[in-house]
């Protein structure tokens, strides 16, 4: 059975998350019908810190970008900080994992496909019971899997083998990696590594390019098919 979520995490933070998740949510919404009705998107932020309230976060990057009017939030939280550090800063609630896993429950079943996109990498906790985003893959069974975003350069190989032999570990669904930000002068290292990481046992979905945000979103729904090779 595919898939109807997709968790995307990160090697690391600030590796390309949100970015990624608004050109997945523009390319899948914009690619060629082929006779089929235009699939329906929704993207999801578990855990948002690092923003006050009012502020944009990253889910209404994501909106802006792909154009998708699904777009929500399971908390916010003021400090940039993990989840629960943040929480307890703030002396504030947390939503529990089962509650993380009944929201996108019910979103999948309003759209063909949910992109939720965790908070930091993969082993982030995100309730006080120290449940990460490989939790809720794991809560959600076969309706998810997870991509896997990583940076183009040194260090890279290391981190994205790691976050894949963790999930594969646990025997969650792995539908790809991504670079989150592919230069527009790649050194001979972010080739080598790019090379490596089409070889590895999961597929390399594609890369995005540096700058992709600063698009303007016609332009940026237009070119987000070109940056995937292939599409979950």
């Amino acid at each position: 059975m595919r898939a109807r979520i997709l968790l995307i995490t990160g090697t690391d933070t600030d590796v390309g998350k949100t970015i990624t998740t608004a050109a997945l949510a523009a390319a899948i919404t914009t690619r060629p019908g082929q006779g089929r009705a235009a699939l329906s998107v929704a993207a999801d932020k578990p855990a948002q810190t690092g923003v006050r309230p009012g502020e944009p976060g990253d889910k209404d990057e994501i909106r802006r970008l792909a154009g998708i009017s699904s777009v929500t939030e399971g908390t916010r939280l003021r400090l940039p900080m993990a989840p629960v550090a943040a929480a307890d800063r703030e002396a504030a609630a947390l939503p529990t994992i089962d509650q993380h896993a009944a929201r996108l429950r019910r979103l999948a079943r309003k759209h063909d496909l949910v992109l939720a996109e965790g908070s930091g990498g993969l082993l982030v906790e995100l309730d006080r019971a120290r449940k990460t985003l490989a939790d809720l893959a794991g809560l959600l069974g076969g309706n998810a899997a997870v991509i896997v975003v990583c940076r183009s350069g040194l260090g890279t190989l290391n981190h994205t083998t790691l976050t894949l032999e963790a999930l594969q570990r646990r025997g969650l669904a792995i539908a790809g990696v991504v670079i989150g930000s592919w230069p527009q002068h790649p050194s001979a290292i972010e080739l080598d590594n790019r090379r490596h990481l089409s070889s590895l046992s999961v597929p390399l979905l594609g890369a995005i390019p540096n700058g992709a945000s600063q698009l303007l979103p016609a332009e940026f729904r237009s070119s987000a098919t070109t940056w995937f090779s292939r599409l979950p």
